[in-house]
This record gives C-alpha cells, structure tokens and sequence, in this order.
C-alpha cells in the first residue's frame, strides 16, 4: 500500500513541477497556491492538528477563524516549493529580495574565517534565506530523508543550490557541526519541530519539546549565533532580516544559559509568526 501511495504522491509533484514549468512565476505561485488549498482539504489528520495549535497558540478566536488560518497556511507552504524551485528568479534581483543585516553580523559573513550558527522555523521560505546568504560563504542545511524517496530525489534535482547544501540529520560522525563552523561555513538550523530529547521551553505560552543543538554549539564553540526570518511581502517577493548577534553571558550554569538562549530563540519565532500567522507551519504537533 505504502508503495501505491509513494507513486501517486510523487506523480503528484510531477502535475505540480508540470504547472511550475508552464507557468511565469507569478501564475506559477497561485498554481502552488491552489494545490495547497486542495491539500488542505484532503489531509483531515494534519487539518485537525493545525487547527488545534493555532487555537492553542491564540492566534484566532474560534475555529473559523483557525480555519482560515491554516488554510492559508497550507496555500503558504504549497507556493514555498514554487518559489524555492524557481528561486534564482529572486536572489539576483533587489526588488524582489530586500534584506536587513546588523553591522555585527555583517562582520562575521564578511569574514571567510568565522563561522556563523543560523537560526529560523518553519516560517516564510527559509530556504531562499539559506541560499542567499551562501554568496557569502557556504551554507549547510540539517535535513531528515523524506519518507518517499521518488519525491525526495525529484526535489533534490530541482532546487538550485548554490553554495547551499543539506547534509543528514542522523550522522555517525558528533565533531561535523564543529568542523564546518571551524572551516567558517554557515550551519543553518531550524528549531521549531518536536525535539523527543531537547528541553522544555515556552512557545506561545505552553511548554515545548525544544532542540537545544544551537545554543550547545554557541557555547562550546563560541561561534556567533543569529536568527533569521524571510517573509514573503508579495508573490515571488521576500524580506530577509537577521537578528543582531545573540549572545549569551556565561553565568556557570551551562544549563540555565541554554535554555536562556532557547527562549529567546523561541520569542524571536514568536514574534514573527504573529505577525504573519499563514506563513508558518501549523500541521506538526509541536506540543505532545
């Protein structure tokens, strides 16, 4: 059964990369757009726990409204794989990718022997943050294989990488992370999904399973740490802001200094999903 349903997900993507290809880019996004809706309304399982968490984020005052929400979402996420397919449309043209970095932060691209921790959620396209920001120096990505491998290798050969690239999540070798910071490349987390061994921490006011790989690392290794969030302000049209460098006073208690670090991190995502809530990813079960 498990082998029909990769097929028919991944002739699926195939209709939808059909559309993306035909389409100029704009048509193209409401194409992507459209398939999420339609998503929306097939998946019940992911529907139900994106209307939970956004109710219980208090993000909207009823169901209705919950709806509408996670509606949008979805069309979100579905116009996410568009523009990350066709992201060299953006990240050679000012006028579709506005960017905001502190002077701190500045230093640290600028300086090809610094590494850099880059921090984001699953909010706006963080993969047209990850590859712009590889001009600078070369950016690698945390990824988990997809559970249909047809559709992880289709995507693999679509996106145009850059300097960008995933590397496994589960890896045998534990000095990787320090290694490429050491070699002064960009190690691009994104910390808002169920961490079964991180540490509990507020998002949106309830306690949260969190991954606490970032501000370790930060620590052990005194290597700058930022967040970073890329908004998409119209179709094809983004907003890159980086944090200034975040940076935690040692107090000697390696364990209140993470979750220190964590919470801000948290507050950070916070405040950017509230201010635009149909950009994020609601159908994970983020508390459990």
């Amino acid at each position: 059964m498990a082998g029909v349903l990769h097929l028919l997900e991944y002739w699926a993507a195939r209709l939808a990369l059909f559309g993306v290809d035909l389409l100029p880019a704009a048509a193209a996004s409401r194409w992507a757009a459209a398939l999420g809706s339609l998503w929306w309304t097939a998946d019940r399982p992911r529907r139900r726990v994106a209307i939970s968490n956004i109710l219980r984020a208090g993000l909207a005052d009823d169901t209705r409204q919950a709806r509408a929400i996670g509606r949008g979402a979805a069309r979100h996420m579905g116009m996410v794989l568009v523009e990350s397919m066709k992201s060299s449309l953006v990240l050679d043209d000012p006028e579709r990718l506005r960017v905001d970095i502190p002077e701190d932060v500045a230093a640290v691209l600028e300086d090809p022997d610094r590494g850099l921790i880059l921090v984001s959620g699953h909010f706006g396209n963080w993969e047209i943050a990850g590859q712009w920001l590889s001009r600078y120096k070369p950016v690698a990505g945390i990824s988990r294989p997809m559970t249909n491998p047809r559709v992880q290798k289709l995507a693999l050969e679509r996106r145009p990488r850059r300097a960008f690239r995933m590397i496994p999540k589960y890896d045998p070798d534990p000095g990787r992370f320090l290694k490429l910071l050491g070699d002064g490349e960009i190690l691009a987390l994104l910390v808002d999904q169920h961490a079964r061994q991180g540490i509990d921490v507020p998002f949106f006011g309830h306690p949260a399973k969190t991954h606490t790989t970032a501000a370790m690392l930060h620590l052990v290794a005194r290597t700058p740490l930022v967040f970073a969030v890329c908004r998409r302000t119209a179709p094809m049209t983004f907003e890159l802001s980086l944090s200034p460098l975040i940076e935690q006073q040692r107090s000697g208690d390696r364990n209140a200094d993470v979750e220190a670090i964590v919470r801000t991190l948290n507050s950070l995502l916070e405040e950017a999903i509230r201010r635009d809530p149909e950009q994020y990813l609601w159908g994970h079960r983020r508390w459990r």
